[in-house]
């Protein structure tokens, strides 16, 4: 495959994985308590972190240098920064976040565009990555991020009071969104190569500040703090073993 065709696949799959948390809840039928969901996030944001660090902040100071990744990591902040400030969105336990006035969207709709706004440079990184060395360990990274993140989406969907079947409709299309920005990665760099420290610098500071605006301040507002932050430190040692181990 071409570095293109590889980023783009490798975001389909990785994206994909969001799906696979969602199946047991086909069986299950039941919400997650609050507790569980804090446990999931934190896993998912601990994989996040470590996927972050060495697999796209680390690359791009190798492959651009310091003053590359700085441009690239501010950008990818401000950006999630700006979209979360403009396009109207819904957090289960957050609530509504955007314009100053509601928008008149169903609950359901601004929940997939807060969970679209996250993922998107997720399915960039991975798009992009198909680039570089480390193209499988970053979507391996998102890609078992997502399955706790979509278990976290699909319970939060049905403890909200939708059916097993939309709900997880619903966690698939939030996961399809990764081959859209996988797809924009693959393009910019095939257009650019020099782009390349950039745009991996760019997907790891979206994806940090998902972790510290979103992620951690949600899981801890509801008094599981400490069981949320431990989730976090194992995800970051499970994907911290595993780059190791693959790279």
């Amino acid at each position: 495959m071409t570095p293109a065709i590889k980023g783009i696949v490798y975001s389909l799959i990785a994206g994909m994985a969001t799906s696979i948390g969602a199946i047991p809840f086909l069986f299950w039928k039941k919400g997650v308590d609050r507790r569980s969901l804090d446990m999931l996030l934190g896993l998912a944001a601990g994989i996040m972190l470590a996927a972050t660090a060495f697999s796209l902040v680390v690359p791009s100071i190798q492959i651009g240098g310091p003053f590359r990744f700085v441009v690239g990591f501010i950008l990818g902040a401000i950006f999630v920064d700006l979209m979360d400030k403009f396009s109207p969105h819904e957090h289960f336990i957050k609530g509504y976040e955007g314009p100053m006035t509601k928008s008149k969207l169903s609950k359901i709709w601004l929940f997939v565009i807060a969970i679209t706004l996250h993922n998107f440079p997720e399915g960039m990184a991975v798009g992009v990555g198909g680039f570089t060395k480390d193209a499988f360990a970053i979507a391996m990274a998102i890609g078992i991020q997502n399955i706790p993140e979509g278990a976290a989406v699909a319970g939060s969907l049905i403890g909200a009071g939708y059916s097993v079947r939309r709900s997880f409709w619903v966690t698939f299309l939030t996961g399809a969104v990764e081959i859209i920005g996988g797809a924009l990665g693959a393009f910019l760099i095939t257009i650019s190569q020099p782009l390349l420290p950039y745009a991996m610098a760019f997907a790891g500071g979206a994806m940090l500040y998902v972790i510290g605006d979103e992620i951690i301040p949600e899981t801890h507002s509801g008094g599981y703090q400490r069981i949320s932050t431990y989730s976090l430190l194992i995800g970051f040692i499970i994907m911290t073993l595993l780059d190791n181990l693959l790279g």
